[in-house]
């Protein structure tokens, strides 16, 4: 899923990318994209909506199968969330019919998940570990 999940960004770097490779700068100026342009240009770089870079340090990670597991099946509902705020604020079908895509791989994820904590926790029973 690892691997799924950078082909994500891959997706959603190419996509914008793509919205606005020919845009002159007067059409970015004064809008959300305008602060992106200013440090990186049109070139994709991985942050939040508010400019937040994203770093290694959002990923937790216990040494704990069952917390590393809970906290696996989070981020993808948030992304999935993500993804439904996108959908509603976007206006052009391409661009939607690929948010809806992301969306449900990460509906997947999180039941893979799940199904994962699942047998994790039922072996974890089996041992008695107290």
């Amino acid at each position: 899923m690892g691997t799924e999940e950078l082909a994500h960004w891959e997706i959603i770097g190419t996509l914008v990318w793509k919205l606005v490779k020919d845009a002159p700068v007067h059409q970015i100026k004064g809008t959300p994209f305008e602060a992106h342009y200013v440090n990186h240009g049109k070139s994709p770089f991985p942050h939040n909506a508010g400019g937040q870079a994203w770093t290694a340090g959002y990923i937790q990670s216990k040494d704990d199968p069952i917390a590393d597991l809970h906290e696996d099946m989070a981020a993808e509902e948030k992304a999935r969330a993500t993804y439904e705020w996108l959908i509603r604020v976007s206006d052009d079908p391409g661009v939607t019919d690929t948010l809806r895509f992301l969306r449900e791989r990460e509906v997947v994820h999180f039941q893979r998940f799940g199904e994962t904590l699942r047998i994790v926790q039922e072996y974890i029973d089996s041992k008695k570990y107290y």
